[in-house]
């Protein structure tokens, strides 16, 4: 599957090739660098415009499908992880989490590391974290591409009760990945799993104290209590917005609402998936991101 959907990308977008020593998603290094007064986990493979993605509430970097992260590197991009605060390498400063300073964090590493205007993609909480990059540092951003997330307006659908109950308990790895994955779609979520732990060592999930206070942020922004979230309406990047329609953790009506509010958004959803549609459908989605980066 792997090789599979490189091949498929590589034929779709006319890129070549990458060489044979060149760094992957299973083999990039991890590195830090210091931005004021916290450190940032990043890491940093392919050629291209750069791609910064930004992950979602509990996960660290590892918890990108490599698979999914260097096929979007073959069709030309310079692909750029980081973790988020207080997670992985990237360290938690003093005061309340929010989602506005998560998204300075981002913009700290997008400066710190020269990347000019790169394009942003980003994951549920992670998307949460782009839109207000996006809201509050316009220049950084070329194109935004929010996956399986919500606006911050108020006007969201909350997450079911049962979702909930999950996220207050990130180390059930059964229940998170039937969140991820619909119960009919169990070959998805095999290969989802067994491609994140291609890297070694696997490097686990959010520090669970850390995820309460992720989830705090997130639902301050739902609620509209993040000031970012009531200016999304004002984002002006072109803008991709993906969604599974079987998504209990943040349901498609957010995703239809976010391409309701930005203008010219285009807005792609998938009935049979659910909040990790990216994975479950990447041979379609991968190459329909790409046409839009280019």
């Amino acid at each position: 599957m792997r090789a599979r959907l490189v091949v498929l990308v590589l034929a779709l977008v006319g890129a070549t090739a990458p060489a044979a020593n060149a760094a992957t998603a299973v083999n990039a290094p991890t590195k830090v660098v210091k931005i004021g007064k916290q450190k940032v986990g990043y890491r940093t493979f392919g050629s291209g415009r750069p791609l910064v993605m930004v992950m979602g509430l509990g996960g660290t970097m590892g918890s990108w499908d490599p698979t999914f992260l260097d096929a979007l590197a073959a069709g030309g991009h310079r692909i750029v992880l980081l973790d988020n605060e207080g997670v992985g390498r990237t360290t938690a400063l003093k005061g309340k989490l929010t989602i506005r300073r998560m998204a300075d964090t981002t913009a700290g590493l997008i400066a710190r590391l020269k990347l000019k205007r790169p394009d942003v993609a980003g994951w549920s909480m992670g998307g949460m974290i782009a839109q207000s990059l996006t809201v509050r540092h316009p220049k950084l951003v070329h194109r935004l591409v929010l996956m399986a997330t919500a606006p911050g307006d108020g006007k969201g659908a909350p997450p079911t009760q049962q979702a909930l109950q999950t996220t207050t308990n990130p180390n059930d790895v059964g229940a998170v990945l039937a969140l991820l994955f619909p119960s009919d779609q169990t070959a998805a979520r095999d290969t989802y799993v067994s491609d994140i732990l291609m890297r070694k060592p696997f490097e686990g999930v959010a520090p669970p104290a850390q995820s309460q206070k992720q989830l705090s942020a997130s639902g301050a922004w739902l609620t509209a209590q993040d000031p970012d979230g009531k200016r999304v309406r004002r984002i002006k990047q072109p803008t991709l917005i993906g969604g599974g329609e079987l998504d209990q953790l943040l349901p498609v009506a957010n995703d239809r609402h976010l391409h309701a509010i930005i203008k010219g958004s285009r807005l792609v959803t998938y009935p049979d998936a659910a909040h990790g549609f990216l994975f479950q459908h990447q041979a379609e989605w991968v190459p329909l991101m790409l046409k839009f980066l280019t």
